[in-house]
């Protein structure tokens, strides 16, 4: 008879609940301990072992018995702690904890390579979309030099809601935590946190080099306003929180979170509310997309499921899953901001006097950035217009100059939002 292979689950919350559920259906697998902070909360798991339940992590981690950690508590600690332990006990892991892979993965891969364990992390990523396993088997023989993504499901359905509905982001939000899709504080979705998180692992991992979160620009959605995503939408755009990563042709790594001018032809502009999705390009593949729940009960449990089976599948092998090992040894060259390429949508709020116009076009023409298009709507009772602008290609830094110069004008009255746009 098949033996079974022992779980030590850490945490109970949404994707814990849902990872017990699914797992009753898998004979071969037993879920030995699992550790939560109240063990008499009343749990929504119809037949639950009261007796497997524990207050204390760590009798997961040194459990001899336990085969496979799995950690969906989120946080640095005691998750770090946890897990280390948990890998020099040789013991294999599966977490969905983007921000611990971000902060400390590159210590916790080398440990798990030193103790012949590995560390699987579908979950950690997009939810419910298989993203890391794809790149790691089935495109491994691509050179992939451009992510593109939509990583955070708060932020799309706010956005998405703010364009439909021509409101601001404040009354979205409030909406958006009454519904249950957005925290109470929700500094780590709208200030783009999270999207780092994850785009710090998923660069990493496509582009073959380890990126450093502390080194990755990140700009949230906070000031968009229904003008802008009203303008955008005229010009043949929508705005999305766009998790960005690319090598340069000197093979330095551009890697940054903000939020973009997506052409609405991009296949990234369709997706909508709290849907995630990946586009990647590369050789010879070409550009694939993968699209999908990005949260959720049973859509992250069903990444952390794969990974348990994987892991299950081959257990006793000498080498555990070789091709799921990090195997990077080169730290990426990340560029700063300053120095990236991007097209501009810049929101003016301009006295409504002739040649203002002129005088935009002239200081930008001094920073050496050309216009691609200019859109100027009605006058208001204070005689002044709203003037956007789209830039061509340019260096950031000089834009930051010209804004400077911008805002120096007596006829500009406010600079109301600088957006990138994607060509």
């Amino acid at each position: 008879m098949e033996q079974k292979v022992k779980i030590g689950l850490i945490g109970l919350g949404t994707v814990g609940t849902g990872v017990v559920k699914v797992l009753k259906d898998f004979e071969n697998i037993e879920i030995a301990k699992i550790a939560v902070k109240n063990i008499n909360k009343k749990r929504d798991i119809e037949n639950l072992d009261q007796s497997i339940l524990t207050d204390n992590p760590f009798e997961i981690v040194n459990n001899p018995e336990v085969d496979i950690v799995v950690e969906v508590i989120g946080g640095i600690e005691p998750a770090y702690d946890l897990l280390k332990t948990a890998i020099l006990n040789g013991k294999h892991i599966v977490t969905a904890n983007k921000e611990l892979l971000a902060k400390k993965g590159q210590e916790l891969f080398n440990l798990a390579n030193e103790n012949n364990t590995v560390i699987l992390y579908e979950a950690a990523i997009a939810g419910g979309i298989p993203i890391i396993m794809p790149i790691k088997t089935t495109l491994a023989g691509n050179k992939i030099r451009t992510i593109e993504a939509i990583l955070n499901g708060t932020t799309n359905y706010i956005l998405t809601k703010m364009e439909k509905d021509g409101v601001s982001y404040e009354e979205v939000l409030k909406e958006a935590q009454k519904l249950g899709y957005a925290e109470t504080d929700p500094t780590g979705d709208v200030e783009g946190f999270d999207s780092a998180y994850k785009i710090a692992t998923l660069a990493t991992i496509a582009l073959n080099q380890r990126v450093d979160i502390n080194k990755i620009y990140r700009e949230g959605i906070t000031k968009i306003s229904a003008k802008d995503m009203k303008f955008a939408k005229e010009l043949g755009y929508r705005i999305k929180l766009i998790a960005l990563a690319k090598l340069t042709e000197d093979n330095k790594a551009d890697v940054r979170v903000h939020p973009m001018l997506i052409p609405l032809k991009d296949c990234l502009a369709s997706i909508n509310g709290v849907t995630n999705s990946v586009v990647l390009e590369g050789f010879p593949v070409g550009r694939v997309m993968f699209a999908g729940p990005g949260a959720g009960m049973f859509p992250t449990a069903s990444s952390v499921l794969g990974d348990i089976l994987a892991i299950a599948k081959s257990i006793g092998s000498s080498e555990m899953l070789p091709l799921m090992k990090c195997a990077h040894s080169v730290n990426a060259l990340q560029i700063d901001i300053n120095d990236t390429i991007n097209k501009y949508y810049i929101a003016i709020t301009a006295s409504n006097t002739p040649g203002v116009i002129g005088n935009i076009g002239e200081i930008c023409g001094r920073h050496n950035i050309s216009l691609a298009s200019v859109l100027q709507k009605g006058i208001d009772e204070q005689n002044t217009a709203d003037i956007v602008v789209i830039t061509e290609s340019c260096k950031e830094e000089n834009i930051k100059s010209a804004i400077s110069e911008l805002e120096k004008n007596p006829n500009i009255l406010k600079i109301n939002n600088i957006i990138r746009v994607m060509e």
